[in-house]
C-alpha cells in the first residue's frame, strides 16, 4: 500500500512539474508578443504589436537566417575538436563529430535536455572509457566555453553598444564571478580528489564518497594542468565565436547597427537564463531573454519578437537536422533515445550508479 501510494505521489508530482513548467514556459514566451498587466485597468494582455502585420513581415528576415542556420550548425564540428582537448586519449574526429551530433540531436529534438548525458555514455559505449570520466570531460568543454563567452562579453563593451551595455555591467560582474568561482572549484576538485580519495581508503571510510572521488579526479583530469585548461579554452573559442556571431549576424538582420558586436552579450543573457537551476521553461525563457535584449539594444517590438523566434527556430532546425543524419548514420532508433527508451534508461543508469559502484584500481 505505502510503495503503491509513493509511487502514485511521485506520478502526481511530476505530472504537477511539468504543468507548471508549461505555464511558467508559456507565460514567459508571451512576453515576446504581449504586454502583461495584472493590476490592471484594462485588459490582461496587450499585443505589442499587429499579429497579422507580424506574420506577413517574417519571411523579409530570411536573408538573415541562413547564415545564422550555418553558422550554428558549425557549432558541432567545432565542438567535435574542442571534445580531444579534455580526452587523455585519440578518439577519432569522426566518432568524436557523430557523438556531438546525436548529442545536439537528443538536445534539442527530445525532451530532457539530456544530449550532453548521451553523447558522454554513448563514448563510454564504444571506446570502452569509463562513463564518468567522460561525463567530466564534456563538463570541463563547457566550463571552458563558458570561460570563453564571459571574456568574448567583456570585450563587447569596448564596441558601438559600450554604453548600451554598460547597463549589464553589474550582472557582468556576477556572471564573471561566477565563472571564476566555477574554474577554481573544478581545478581543486582535480587536484584533491584522488588524494581525498585514498584518505578514505586508508581509513576504511565513507566507499562510495571514495569511489565518487576517483571518478572525479579522472574526469576532471585536463584541469590538473594549466597548460591543459589553456589547450581546452583554445579550441572553446571556435564554437563560442560562432553562436556570437550567428547572433550578432541577426541582431544586424533586423536593423541594429553595430549588432555584430552584441551578439555576444545576448549569447551571455541566453546561456545565463537557461542554466539556472530548477527552472522547468526552457524555451520561455530563450523567449524572454531574446526579445527582451533585442528591445533593449534598440530593436521594435516586432522585430524583437522576430528574432527570439527565428533564432530558436533556426537553431532547432540547424542542429536537429545536421544530427539527424549521425543518428541514422549510425542506424540508432529514436524511441531508443527518448526518455524511457533503451539508450536513455542506460545513460540514467550511469548517472545514478556509477559514482557509487567501485573504481577501478
Amino acid at each position: 500500500m505505502s510503495g503503491g501510494y509513493g509511487q502514485g505521489g511521485r506520478t502526481v508530482l511530476k505530472v504537477l512539474l511539468a504543468v507548471v513548467g508549461l505555464v511558467l514556459s508559456v507565460v514567459l514566451l508571451s512576453t515576446a508578443f504581449f504586454r502583461w498587466h495584472p493590476r490592471g485597468p484594462g485588459p490582461l494582455l496587450e499585443p505589442r504589436f499587429p499579429l497579422d502585420e507580424f506574420v506577413r513581415d517574417l519571411p523579409g528576415h530570411l536573408v538573415w537566417l541562413v547564415p545564422f542556420l550555418l553558422l550554428q550548425a558549425s557549432i558541432i564540428p567545432l565542438r567535435a575538436v574542442q571534445w580531444q582537448a579534455t580526452l587523455r586519449r585519440p578518439v577519432p574526429l569522426k566518432e568524436r563529430y557523430h557523438l556531438v551530433a546525436i548529442g545536439a540531436f537528443v538536445h534539442n529534438a527530445l525532451p530532457g535536455k539530456l544530449g550532453d548525458v548521451m553523447r558522454s555514455f554513448l563514448l563510454s559505449r564504444t571506446q570502452r572509457i569509463p562513463f564518468l570520466r567522460c561525463l567530466g570531460s564534456v563538463g570541463v568543454c563547457k566550463l571552458m566555453e563558458f570561460a570563453a563567452l564571459m571574456l568574448l562579453v567583456s570585450a563587447s563593451l569596448l564596441g558601438p553598444f559600450g554604453r548600451t551595455l554598460a547597463r549589464f555591467e553589474g550582472e557582468l560582474k556576477v556572471a564573471v564571478s561566477l565563472c571564476i568561482g566555477l574554474v577554481a572549484l573544478v581545478v581543486l576538485l582535480a587536484h584533491w580528489s584522488a588524494p581525498l580519495a585514498h584518505a578514505l581508503h586508508r581509513r576504511h571510510k565513507l566507499p562510495r564518497t571514495e569511489s565518487f572521488l576517483h571518478h572525479v579526479s579522472d574526469g576532471l583530469g585536463t584541469a590538473r594542468s594549466f597548460t591543459g585548461m589553456a589547450r581546452v579554452f583554445v579550441f572553446s573559442v571556435g564554437p563560442v565565436l560562432a553562436s556570437a556571431l550567428s547572433y550578432g549576424l541577426a541582431l544586424r538582420g533586423i536593423g541594429i547597427q553595430g549588432g555584430l558586436f552584441a551578439g555576444a552579450v545576448v549569447l551571455g543573457a541566453i546561456s545565463l537564463g537557461q542554466s539556472l537551476p530548477g527552472v522547468p521553461a526552457g524555451m520561455g525563457l530563450f523567449y524572454f531573454v531574446t526579445s527582451w535584449a533585442a528591445r533593449s539594444l534598440g530593436a521594435t517590438p516586432e522585430d524583437a519578437a522576430a528574432f527570439a523566434t527565428l533564432t530558436h527556430l533556426g537553431t532547432v532546425i540547424s542542429q536537429v537536422s545536421v544530427g539527424a543524419i549521425s543518428v541514422h548514420q549510425r542506424k540508432i532508433r529514436i524511441r531508443d533515445l527518448r526518455k524511457g527508451g533503451s539508450l536513455a534508461r542506460e545513460a540514467a543508469h550511469h548517472v545514478a550508479h556509477e559514482a557509487v559502484e567501485p573504481a577501478p584500481p
